[in-house]
């Protein structure tokens, strides 16, 4: 919740008057941060700031059962190239299983929708952290396909976060 885009889903997410918002971060800092600004910028906005981590099936399993979350917008990954090239297992962990679990966990509680925030370069991977996130995104497009098929309430959509440009690039 406290990352870029997940800061800003939140702030997003809380403009719009949920009936509850839930925050999970596993950064204290970062939880800490957009918990505070929401406070400020939507103190009507009831929300449960979760200190956690999407590796974490069982915790992560515990939060969806007390929180209940009608939709869920999910950006936790690791976006770095380099830093997933010399942690590849961290990569692989956090970005497939970890998405694995968040929508694991949205279709046993009950959710309506799932969100997961990927990356251009999931489109054709040239790179570890690229395939993460691509095997995430196939993931999600199966248990959408499932949900269908199986008439289930869960509907799962990936979407690709753009690449930003340099000021003046054509």
């Amino acid at each position: 919740a406290g990352g870029t885009i997940g800061g800003e889903l939140s702030r997003q997410g809380a403009a719009y008057a949920p009936a509850e918002i839930t925050l999970l971060d596993n950064g204290e800092h970062n939880l800490y941060r957009i918990d505070m600004e929401l406070a400020e910028s939507a103190p009507d906005c009831p929300r449960h700031a979760i200190l956690g981590d999407i590796r974490d099936r069982a915790a992560l399993a515990a939060t969806f059962r007390d929180s209940r979350p009608e939709i869920v917008f999910h950006a936790a990954a690791l976006k770095h190239v380099p830093m997933v090239e010399t942690n590849l297992i961290e990569g692989a962990v956090t970005n497939a299983v970890g998405t694995r679990n968040v929508a694991d966990a949205a279709r046993e509680h009950g959710a309506l929708a799932m969100v997961m925030i990927s990356t251009d370069k999931a489109v054709n991977p040239t790179n570890v952290m690229g395939a993460t996130k691509r095997i995430a995104e196939q993931y999600c497009q199966a248990l959408d396909l499932e949900a269908e098929t199986d008439h289930a309430p869960l509907r799962v959509v990936a979407i690709a976060r753009r690449p930003t440009r340099a000021r003046g690039a054509e």
